[in-house]
């Protein structure tokens, strides 16, 4: 039978399990809206085709492509964060551990629907699995991608079992009788032995190098489906090595918003402290630094290298895209870095606020690296309307875009009923740890 000497983490760590407030409910109900707005989008779109968005011959991906790699840059950044923490053994992870591993599944969920809202021809999709092109690398990329889904699954899993086995079991809050029989199934016999203790630490060390190897691995060929192309701004020999340092980048940023904001809806400031808060905007900073290194050294051998395609692209984001450009490349990049790096400048609401500026930037970032370049074509386009060679997403592409995030909320929040997002057994663990 699991029990936990500090009666206090379950009361404190489990308010959605036992009882849901309205505001729970208020907020449920706004993310199912915004997603029912970008379902009805959706449906607009299977009926009358891709007309209905701003992509066209020449721009042939637009912002579902941005934020595929978004979201896949997200759940990697999240395998990586909670693989090194678990691995390095790092005390004050453990309240924040469990929120880098669902930002790492459930955006890894989500990511390759926005693959499937851009394919013209969904009834085509299973070939892709009965008749792949091994020299592909879009067929590596998806076996990447299951790989990747299945490894992160069995690593949040096996990180939930011993928090299953103590709802299973204890007195001290009042659960209902079928989450009782649910945490008994998913518990899996798990009685803290020390036995089953080793296995499923062993088991968990296994699961996070592995996770780490194969986020690397899967962001790297992703941004290989650019890298081998002729395309400019796209043909780059540091591009996989840059997707990952951005994923990182983009993923801390978010790690520290949901730690804020679960901190304030759940009360967890006496376990989400500014110690935290700094210990992962620390963690921004450095990825911040490689991140615009990365940055510079990819637009300045581009512009030094004087190749009229380059030159080409590169007026294009000064002219058409200067803000966002100024914004992802610039801001996003030197705010955080002197929010973060000035210590007395280190207060929550700072480091949170950096945080957002990095992710937006991200986004942007990702934006114009693909959308200018489809408006850059080798051959010059005569006789064309502006809107077949200009994109600008339309009401239907941005539904289906906040449909996303929302629907990153709703399994947020659904998890919260089911399970600590704080986990429990890693808080005892580490309590343990600073006694002895």
């Amino acid at each position: 039978m699991m029990e936990i000497k500090n009666k206090n983490l379950i009361h404190d760590l489990t308010p959605e399990i036992v009882s849901t407030s309205r505001k729970w409910y208020f907020l449920f109900g706004l993310f199912v809206v915004i997603w029912a707005v970008g379902i009805y989008g959706l449906i607009q779109q299977i009926d009358k085709g891709h007309i209905v968005t701003g992509m066209r011959d020449n721009v042939v991906w637009g912002i579902y492509i941005v934020n595929f790699i978004f979201f896949m840059g997200l759940s990697y950044a999240g395998a990586l964060i909670s693989g090194v923490l678990h691995l390095f053994k790092s005390k004050w992870r453990a309240p924040v551990i469990r929120f880098a591993e669902l930002i790492t599944v459930i955006s890894l969920c989500i990511g390759p629907f926005f693959i499937f809202f851009c394919i013209g021809r969904l009834d085509r999709l299973p070939f892709l699995f009965a008749f792949p092109r091994i020299q592909s690398p879009i067929t590596w990329d998806v076996i990447a991608i299951i790989t990747d889904l299945v490894g992160c699954f069995i690593f949040l899993y096996l990180s939930l079992v011993e928090d299953f086995a103590i709802l299973r079991d204890t007195t001290a809050i009042s659960i209902k009788p079928w989450k009782k029989k649910l945490y008994r199934i998913l518990a899996l016999g798990y009685i803290g032995t020390e036995k089953q203790y080793r296995i499923i630490s062993q088991a968990k060390n296994i699961m996070a190098a592995m996770i780490i190897a194969i986020a690397i691995i899967v962001y790297s060929v992703l941004a290989w489906i650019f890298g081998v192309t002729l395309q400019p701004g796209w043909h780059s020999t540091i591009f996989g090595p840059y997707f990952v340092i951005a994923a990182v980048f983009s993923g801390t940023g978010l790690l520290i918003i949901i730690m804020q904001l679960f901190r304030k809806i759940y009360k967890l400031e006496k376990y989400i402290t500014k110690k935290h808060f700094v210990n992962v905007g620390i963690l921004l900073l450095i990825i911040a630094a490689f991140y615009g290194y990365f940055t510079f050294s990819d637009y300045l051998t581009k512009w030094y290298g004087s190749v009229k395609m380059d030159k080409i692209l590169i007026d294009k984001l000064f002219e058409d895209y200067y803000l966002m450009f100024i914004f992802a490349n610039y801001l996003g990049i030197l705010i955080p870095l002197i929010i973060i790096g000035i210590p007395r400048f280190r207060t929550i609401r700072n480091i949170v606020i950096a945080a957002v500026i990095a992710l937006i930037g991200l986004w942007f970032n990702r934006y114009i690296i693909v959308v200018p370049t489809l408006e850059t074509p080798f051959l010059p386009i005569q006789d064309f309307r502006m809107d077949f060679i200009k994109y600008s997403p339309t009401w239907i592409e941005w539904a289906l875009t906040a449909a996303g995030v929302a629907i990153f909320g709703i399994f947020m929040m659904l998890v919260s009923k089911l399970a600590p997002l704080v986990s429990i057994s890693e808080m005892e663990d580490s309590a343990e740890s600073e006694i002895l």
